[in-house]
């Protein structure tokens, strides 16, 4: 049995969640109450010496990573699949996968973990309004690869749409107005069942 450990505020836990709804994978949640710092625990850096979540638990195999928990589970449990079966298509969602990453997770994590958490009296103003140019920079691009199209790779939900989800849900917070391409396909994803069920309570 998988087990995964988690915190329902986490946006990349989400994603895992997210993906075990999509194909309907049995697993159990272990929450890790990270406002008690469950997650410094001595017996849970064992598993994630990051102090992360989420974090992937199968017999005696231990992963963490959102993305790679996302690939191992896509070869793990490969229907109904969620990447294509070209060579050009998987490279195009694994591309995507990590610009995800590397333009919006990273920078949109500055803007809404203070926004979520913290009192405007200990924001960095600086470094949200730095973080917020490079995610707008970022779904600019993103636009002309969306128009007229649902969905990223092939016109097709994908691994590369989950891992955006988590995110655009919080775009209002970030005060960011996406274009009308991104904001149709933002809209289409949120409505999926995997994001009803997965958002978080604030």
């Amino acid at each position: 049995m998988i087990t995964i450990h988690h915190h329902p505020d986490s946006t990349f836990a989400r994603r895992v969640a997210m993906v075990m709804i999509e194909k309907n994978t049995p697993h159990e949640k272990v929450l890790v109450d990270m406002a008690a710092r469950a997650h410094r625990s001595p017996a849970y850096l064992a598993l994630n010496p990051y102090g992360r979540v989420p974090t992937l638990v199968e017999d005696d195999f231990v992963l963490y990573e959102s993305t790679a928990i996302l690939d191992y589970l896509e070869a793990r449990f490969p229907a109904p699949p969620l990447v294509p079966v070209d060579a050009r298509g998987r490279a195009r969602v694994a591309m995507h996968m990590k610009l995800c990453d590397l333009q919006l997770a990273r920078q949109a994590g500055t803007i809404i973990f203070p926004r979520r958490f913290l009192s405007p009296a200990r924001w960095n103003h600086d470094a949200m309004a730095l973080a917020k140019a490079e995610i707008e920079t970022h779904l600019a691009i993103l636009d002309p690869q969306l128009s007229g199209r649902s969905y990223l790779v092939a016109d097709a939900y994908s691994l590369a749409d989950l891992c955006y989800t988590p995110f655009l849900q919080f775009l209002p917070l970030m005060e960011i107005t996406p274009t009308p391409a991104v904001a149709a396909w933002a809209a289409r994803l949120l409505q999926r069942p995997s994001a009803s069920r997965t958002a978080p309570a604030r």
